[in-house]
């Protein structure tokens, strides 16, 4: 999972925020919320930035909705409070059972399209054109030298080579130093030294603007509530794959998570939003860490120390070009979205709503209104059916929500 500390300010940068700043937030998020789950639920999950909350929080909150990154803080900020708050109560056992399955789906496989059609784009193998997108040309070097690095990752991954994405970066890195850009100059840019004390960004501690969340309040609420539903199935699902597969259960059968862990990994979050980040969640490759035969809050504390250590590396990880963390954003996005071969429903009109919700975000690029439609379509389907136990008041509630988020959308684009 070192990846991410090259992937996630790349994408943070796209909100503009200053991209060392973003190496230096990103290792402190992981290292304080990897700590946090070592020593206060002793499990061997290994946490850092979320690879589906950064891209909503740069390209659809900042970018696309142009709200304010400080007001963007402060949404993951009450998403990671809501979070923690329903670990320590029966809430988060509600919440489970009250969200229809299709959606949870959904929001996983459209996320998944839209981590690839960014990194499709950054690569350039995704270019505009009078149809909405086509393939970048060939007899650009970047794009070519973008191409093999997706093939050389998915190869890596299929191979189940450790450190598959790492190598991709190191490799596409390497070689974009012999590769010329558009602008005649080299893709990889050598910096003046590899190492250097990190420092840490102060103006990003605590950067939170409430007075501008409550000025906007019904446009904001909708994505603060993704947000938080977004860390709270990932971090679920996550966490149970990685202590089931460690033999991590109770007499019962049912897997070691109490509320210590689901109150560590929402905690986290407000964390990582303090220091200037995004939503910090539990990452499934904390699966290496139990294969190895980590089965205790060690192997999080021994993360967490080389997090710490790589920070005087940051002049390394500045010199990474886009080119060479595009492919890891395809191959995220595509292992996202290959879960739709094997989702199995009792009706096929479970299946229209996280289909519809995967092509409106790969044709639009906005993940939110796919997530209103896929909301608004599974409450009409379920309706037409006369499935009137699915309706659950949660359901109903968040389509009064999104469908809100609708009007005012409109209108702002008005």
């Amino acid at each position: 999972m070192a990846y991410i500390m090259a992937v996630n300010p790349e994408i943070m940068a796209m909100a503009g925020l200053d991209r060392h700043d973003m190496i230096i937030t990103t290792i402190v998020a992981a290292v304080v919320g990897t700590l946090m789950m070592a020593l206060w639920a002793n499990l061997p999950i290994a946490l850092a930035p979320a690879m589906s909350s950064n891209i909503v929080f740069a390209q659809i909150v900042v970018v696309h909705m142009g709200v304010p990154p400080r007001v963007a803080f402060t949404m993951v900020f009450i998403s990671g409070l809501v979070f923690a708050a329903l670990s320590l109560t029966n809430g988060r056992k509600k919440i489970i059972q009250g969200f229809p399955e299709p959606i949870i789906d959904g929001i996983r496989f459209a996320i998944g399209a839209f981590i690839a059609r960014i990194g499709l784009t950054t690569g350039g193998l995704a270019v505009p054109s009078h149809e909405g997108l086509g393939f970048g040309s060939l007899a650009n070097p970047s794009v070519l030298l973008c191409l093999g690095g997706l093939l050389m990752a998915l190869m890596l991954v299929r191979a189940r080579v450790p450190a598959a994405m790492l190598i991709t970066i190191v490799a596409v890195t390497i070689m974009g130093y012999f590769v010329q850009g558009t602008d005649g100059h080299a893709i990889t840019r050598l910096p003046d030294h590899v190492t250097d004390w990190p420092h840490y960004p102060t103006h990003l501690l605590f950067p939170f603007d409430f007075a501008g969340l409550a000025n906007h309040l019904l446009v904001l609420v909708p994505v603060t509530i993704y947000f938080f539903l977004s860390d709270f199935f990932d971090a679920t699902g996550t966490m149970l794959a990685v202590t089931r597969r460690a033999g991590l259960e109770r007499e019962d059968g049912k897997p070691l998570l109490g509320r210590a862990a689901f109150t560590a990994d929402g905690a986290a979050s407000i964390v990582g939003a303090s220091v200037g980040t995004c939503t910090v969640s539990a990452y499934i490759e904390s699966l290496v860490g139990v294969e190895s035969g980590g089965r205790t809050g060690i192997v999080g504390v021994t993360v967490a120390l080389l997090f710490a250590v790589s920070s005087f590396f940051w002049p390394a990880i500045t010199m990474i070009p886009a080119v060479a963390t595009a492919p890891v954003l395809i191959v995220v996005g595509l292992d996202m979205l290959s879960g739709l071969t094997s989702v199995v429903r009792e009706t096929a009109d479970e299946m229209l709503a996280p289909l519809f919700m995967v092509i409106v975000t790969l044709l639009t690029g906005n993940f939110m209104i796919s997530l209103a439609c896929g909301l608004l379509l599974y409450s009409a389907l379920m309706v037409a059916t006369r499935q009137w136990r699915k309706l659950t008041p949660m359901l109903l509630g968040l389509d009064v929500v999104f469908l809100v988020f609708l009007v005012l959308e409109t209108r702002m684009q008005g």
